[in-house]
């Protein structure tokens, strides 16, 4: 669905289940940052008032999620930690372009929806290969809402660029992320 050019080795989420008290702590700070991300594309884009409240719902439902992981924290009496450094957003976010006004919003949202689908692709291989039934149970359900966030700044890019160069730099998004999730798939985070 999401042509992701290097899917995930399902060995990861035996590296993921050798830690869950880390693994929800990581995943909970990532969904806190899905939040501020689309709080932070709404002040770009005021005009557009179907687009900003579409972007308040993933907002919303971001911070749902979190709330969902911290309770599970919480339930399992687990710590909640520190929010961390993500480095494979960091290295994506180097891709984006800085150039007109369109071009930077265009791609802050296929930035989000590659953090998005790659997120959705995590939890699949965590819904296929972890043991843990509630959490297979959970990922489950996030894993839809992903890729519907994924359809959605997808959407969002195609309406405020040309489509046709929309989906061309897709196509270069999708080669960019291959070149880095190589170095990933190895830590006990989300997107590690």
């Amino acid at each position: 669905m999401f042509k992701l050019k290097l899917p995930t080795d399902p060995r990861w989420a035996n590296i993921a289940e050798g830690n869950i008290e880390e693994i929800l702590t990581d995943h909970a700070w990532c969904e806190q940052k899905a939040a501020t991300n689309a709080i932070t594309l709404i002040t770009m884009l005021p005009e557009y008032s179907e687009i900003v409240t579409e972007l308040l719902a993933i907002a919303q439902e971001e911070l749902d999620h979190f709330n969902q992981v911290h309770e599970i924290i919480k339930k399992r009496g687990y710590t909640f930690g520190r929010a961390r450094k993500d480095d494979y957003v960091n290295e994506l976010a180097k891709f984006v372009i800085q150039g007109s006004r369109e071009d930077l919003i265009v791609d802050k949202m296929l930035f989000a929806a590659m953090i998005e689908a790659r997120s959705c692709e995590r939890f699949k291989v965590l819904t296929e290969n972890i043991k843990d039934e509630e959490l297979k149970t959970f990922y489950r359900e996030l894993m839809i809402s992903e890729a519907n966030h994924y359809t959605a700044f997808i959407g969002f890019a195609r309406q405020l660029g040309d489509p046709e160069r929309v989906n061309k730099r897709w196509e270069e998004w999708l080669e960019y992320e291959a070149q880095i999730i190589q170095s990933y798939g190895n830590k006990q985070t989300i997107h590690g």
